[in-house]
């Protein structure tokens, strides 16, 4: 999947609880569709909990993507749903550190893909206290509709960052790509509910 820099798209979350505590089944509206905003503004995440036999369900989105393409086996017939006449795949799997996750905590996602940040282009990146890198891979509109690719350079002055975290862009030198194709990804959120992967 190429050219994906700024596409936009909507994902469902259906949580289960088990012993090992909350557990997210995220189902994605790409490349099936672009979340239709008609739609999209008219989902109710109890009433989808309900439908699916879900614990709880969460409204991810709009978001767009930030990797300019992702690697991944879409072999096999893959697994569809309806959401309010949303159509949308199963794509990952997330452990949650709880049922309402808190900014700058880090949840594992079970994804099985590369995501590939192409050499010339600008990132957008966290860094931790302990020096860890968390590349911006998704942008976000849920707590503000308004935000905008171009207004991503200087989030820094609007985030409200930990102490010893730190927010920058820089453009790539060589190509960044982001394998947890064998491995669980780790992936935390912004006070604005941008989403971040951990650079290994």
């Amino acid at each position: 999947m190429d050219d994906l820099r700024g596409k936009r798209y909507g994902e469902v979350l259906l949580i289960s609880v088990g012993a090992g505590g909350p557990r997210a089944t995220v189902y994605n509206t790409f490349p099936l569709n672009d979340c239709p905003a008609e739609l999209w503004s008219q989902l109710d995440a109890d009433s989808l909990a309900e439908e699916h036999g879900a614990a709880a369900a969460l409204l991810n989105g709009p978001r767009y993507w930030l990797m300019d393409s992702i690697e991944k086996d879409m072999s096999g017939q893959p697994e569809t749903a309806a959401f309010g006449g949303i159509d949308m795949i199963r794509q990952a799997a997330v452990e949650l550190t709880s049922m309402n996750p808190a900014p700058y905590l880090s949840n594992e996602v079970s994804r099985n893909a590369v995501f590939v940040f192409d050499s010339g282009e600008p990132v957008f990146e966290l860094t931790d206290p302990g020096g860890g890198r968390w590349v911006m891979q998704t942008w976000s509109q849920v707590v503000d509709p308004a935000l905008a690719y171009e207004d991503l350079p200087g989030l820094a002055t609007r985030l409200d960052l930990p102490q010893g975290w730190s927010y920058r862009m820089r453009v790539l030198d060589d190509d960044l790509r982001i394998d947890t194709s064998s491995q669980a990804a780790q992936v935390l959120q912004d006070d604005l509910t941008n989403s971040y992967s951990l650079v290994r």
